[in-house]
């Protein structure tokens, strides 16, 4: 003999003693405990002792039998205490002949929890169990009915907030409820309130509840309360339920990497309790609104992209015209430069100018901080700072106070730039340089010795007051000088082992006899070679001078 406390899906208790050591259980009429819900099969579980001890297995059911919240897949042990549920309903082993009273949590008996992406599943066809049951067939045809209308209400390309306005349109014009919510996750993981509404004449109601959102959200389950006041997960809530809110249904936005938010929707029992065949319109409704919302983001997100190539495009299109279109070549020496940014617009400048009517000639080479637009608006600022006093003939370390002075009052504190500034005497091969802590210059002579070129002063833009002082170093024929960017010496390998000065200096003198041209594609290949396909994290440029 056994006792089971039931609780139906209305929440009406009851106990039910049987003298007999099987119970079958399910929707069936002739079984020995017959439980009118549709989310159960006809023959749903069996609940059975052996050898005094009680088990409860699984009959192969479409919704699958739960002990305490956890899924049966094969038979399980009972103790006095357990719940089993099934459906909307609870069963509780009373005690085997005791006779004793047994209670129930009050809490479960009121509310329903079921799997979100079960219930949307199965709405398109009837269970095999269910082919007689022409009511079920109605009510399943009303409920295709329904969801045609959401899918061609919601098949509109329109914005993220109008789409939800349509959502909450349709679950009014379906469900009734007194309030409806659509909570969203924002990019950094917070539920935030993306949409609300409340019948006209009422107030809306904080309806925020950890424990919802956690079975909701994260467990991907349709929720049915059906008297929060009597719930103990939510009669705790006095403002909820000051407002009058007493019964609440809910479902989740689910995507292919979880729940992107849920629906809540509520009401007072004045106006309606909802219903478990409501919990399974709104979770019918809520799969096709996420695809809708995720379809939205996507294509929001794409337009996002789209811009930003454009004004990427845009940017770099500016930069490029800012770069030489053709570099000087004095008598007696041959220039080579080239450019090549990392992330479509590059933080690198360089320039090589004639002045001092061709007696002398300018490198100028820079590196900004930074990546993208803002590094190429920065160089483009620092090319137009630097191009009248090198024009005028002005000193190499009187150009960089100047403009390091002109920079920092016009950028933020982060926002500074390394550069090599280097004057070329065309005619005794004498060159006088500021570098404004950048990498070091390189000067290979002919017999493969070679000279560092270090900082002689801090970077461009980045105190309010910078002195820079000026050094020479003379380029006998024969002689090359190199001024590069960061990008090709810090370039990582797999083992994030960088490139190094050591092995740009040794392809300057294994080369030092190679056309210009030549020389830039050996540092480029060794280089590439180096990172072994690993991305490049910054642009790379470089300048190569040689006195022949």
């Amino acid at each position: 003999m056994i006792k089971i406390h039931v609780i139906d899906g209305n929440g009406t208790a009851s106990d039910r003693v049987f003298e007999k050591d099987s119970v079958l259980v399910g929707r069936s009429s002739r079984l020995d405990l017959t439980l009118p819900d549709r989310a159960l099969s006809r023959q749903h579980a069996r609940i059975f002792c052996i050898d005094g001890r009680w088990f409860v297995e699984d009959l192969g059911s479409r919704n699958g039998t739960f002990v305490n919240q956890v899924r049966l897949e094969g038979p399980k042990e009972i103790q006095l205490g357990d719940r089993v549920n099934l459906g909307s309903c609870s069963l509780q082993l009373g005690g085997k002949g005791s006779g004793s009273q047994t209670t129930s949590s009050v809490g479960s008996s009121h509310t329903l929890y079921r799997s979100a992406a079960e219930i949307a599943s199965q709405d398109l066809s009837v269970e095999a169990s269910d082919a007689g049951d022409d009511k079920a067939v109605l009510r399943l045809a009303e409920r295709l009915r329904t969801l045609n209308e959401v899918h061609r209400a919601l098949d509109q390309s329109i914005e993220l907030e109008e789409l939800l306005e349509l959502i909450l349109d349709r679950a009014f014009d379906h469900l009734r409820p007194q309030e409806g919510v659509i909570f969203l996750k924002g990019s950094d993981g917070r539920v935030y309130r993306a949409a609300s509404r409340t019948v006209h004449g009422t107030t809306a109601s904080p309806l925020e509840s950890h424990s919802l959102f956690e079975e909701v959200m994260e467990k991907g389950q349709a929720a049915l309360v059906l008297d929060a006041a009597v719930d103990q997960r939510f009669n705790q809530a006095a403002s909820l339920i000051s407002a009058g809110i007493r019964s609440l249904v809910a479902a989740p936005l689910l995507d292919p990497n979880g729940a992107m938010g849920m629906i809540l929707l509520s009401s007072s029992l004045a106006i309606r309790q909802f219903t478990e065949e409501d919990m399974e319109l709104l979770a019918s409704l809520a799969s096709v609104a996420a695809m809708r919302i995720r379809n939205t983001r996507l294509a929001a997100e794409a337009a996002e992209r789209q811009r930003l190539e454009q004004e990427v495009s845009l940017a770099r299109h500016i930069q490029v015209a800012l770069l030489p279109k053709s570099i000087p070549q004095p008598a007696g020496y041959v220039i080579h430069g080239g450019n090549i940014p990392s992330r479509g617009v590059s933080g690198d400048f360089y320039k090589v100018i004639e002045r001092v009517e061709g007696r002398e000639c300018a490198v100028l080479l820079a590196d900004v901080s930074g990546k993208g637009i803002a590094a190429s608006l920065l160089t483009a600022s620092l090319e137009a700072l630097s191009a009248a006093p090198i024009e005028e003939g002005s000193d190499p370390d009187a150009v960089f106070s100047g403009v390091s002075r002109m920079l920092f009052a016009r950028t933020p504190p982060e926002k500074y730039a390394t550069a090599f500034l280097a004057f070329l005497d065309v005619v005794s091969g004498t060159i006088r340089y500021v570098n404004a802590g950048h990498n070091p210059g390189l000067v290979v002579r002919s017999n493969g010795e070679t000279v560092w070129l270090k900082s002689t002063g801090p970077p461009l833009g980045l105190l309010p007051v910078a002195s820079f002082s000026a050094a020479e170093v003379q380029l006998e024929p024969g002689s090359t000088f190199i001024v590069y960017t960061d990008g090709i010496t810090e370039a990582e390998n797999p083992e994030e082992e960088e490139f190094g000065g050591d092995r740009l200096l040794e392809v300057g003198v294994r080369h030092r006899d190679a056309p210009l041209p030549d020389l830039a594609a050996a540092v480029e290949r060794e280089v590439e070679d180096f990172v072994c396909g690993v991305p490049f994290a910054d642009d790379r440029t470089l300048v190569i001078l040689r006195r022949v």
